[in-house]
């Protein structure tokens, strides 16, 4: 577990949480809402390990019995609540883990903190049950909800908790957290960044993932030479593709930063912003071929295709007909 001073990003958040916890202002109840691999795991559990941190200041000093217990998951008042079905939290799960047990003290801290992470997925029953202790707790209960999907919470629950939203982290932060912390090297720190969207979870997976690397490559090789690929070719590089469908987004994605590449190239010779700058001469020999026109159409087909798979549509077609408009100049 690390403290606040080691998380990345989130400066404001992190802020309004350290205030709180120096004016002994705490709220009952927290929404940490942001996107998946965004950090809502780690500013709640640092939230919580420092709320029971013994030595009572706004970093937990991750020395004594409460922060060690905390650091390996067995604090017996910072309550991780669970759930059987992958797809849903119930009634019965947050009576069992929450509503019955929070009368009951905590052992030997100043708070009893309860984490439900996917808070989502709390049916409407489950989410109206705990309602009544969100609005009655006791005065050492805090209730910390973390959610990527803040319209699945009812409007009574979310008007009665603090509302942090967690913003994308800058790609440069964690290009550096990247190279510094994982020893990432600069060109590969620089796809992954642009890859993760500003999330550190998901930034830190490309990084440290065989598969990533081998799929970036795969992409890069259909990419660099969808110009001068003969049909069939095409067709080959669409099997490939199909047999590795569960990564498919990614891929897409991938493709979406090459001809962002491309663009930006054409538009302005710099080299400073592009992800792919180790492939330069062949982002400035497609930047010499391509038209606008074509790039913008290319880039329009890549958002469409995301859109057919989502809606079933034949996989081996949507990718035809990207490749098509991949080919026409």
């Amino acid at each position: 577990m690390m403290g606040f001073n080691n998380i990345i990003g989130h400066e404001e958040i992190i802020g309004h949480l350290k205030n709180a916890i120096e004016s002994g202002k705490i709220s009952h109840s927290y929404i940490f809402t942001g996107e998946p691999g965004s950090g809502k795991k780690l500013l709640a559990g640092t939230f919580a390990a420092t709320l029971q941190c013994e030595a009572g200041g706004t970093e937990p000093c991750q020395k004594c019995d409460s922060c060690k217990k905390a650091m390996g998951k067995n604090h017996p008042d910072i309550i991780m609540v669970s759930h059987e079905k992958p797809g849903t939290i119930t009634i019965d799960e947050i009576r069992d883990q929450v509503i019955n047990d929070i009368d009951i003290r905590p052992y030997y801290s100043p708070y009893k903190i309860y984490i439900i992470a996917d808070a989502d997925l709390m049916t409407p029953q489950a989410q109206n049950a705990l309602l009544k202790t969100i609005e009655e707790p006791p005065e050492y209960a805090v209730i910390l909800l973390l959610t990527n999907n803040i319209g699945g919470l009812l409007p009574t629950i979310q008007s009665r908790c603090v509302r942090l939203d967690l913003k994308v982290v800058d790609d440069g932060l964690v290009k550096k957290y990247l190279m510094e912390h994982l020893h990432v090297p600069d060109y590969q720190a620089e796809i992954d960044a642009s890859f993760a969207q500003g999330s550190i979870g998901r930034a830190k997976e490309a990084a440290t993932s065989q598969e990533f690397a081998e799929m970036t490559q795969n992409a890069l090789r259909i990419l660099k030479y969808a110009n001068t690929m003969e049909v069939y070719e095409l067709s080959d590089a669409i099997k490939s593709l199909s047999e590795d469908k569960q990564n498919i987004n990614d891929y897409l994605d991938i493709f979406q930063f090459w001809f962002r590449d491309v663009l930006m190239f054409k538009a302005t010779q710099e080299i400073d912003n592009l992800v792919f700058k180790q492939e330069i001469n062949f982002i400035r020999e497609q930047a010499k071929q391509r038209s606008y026109e074509n790039l913008e159409n290319i880039l329009d087909s890549i958002q469409k295709t995301k859109v057919r798979l989502k809606a079933n549509v034949n996989f081996d077609l949507a990718f035809e007909l990207l490749f098509l408009t991949i080919r026409e100049k």
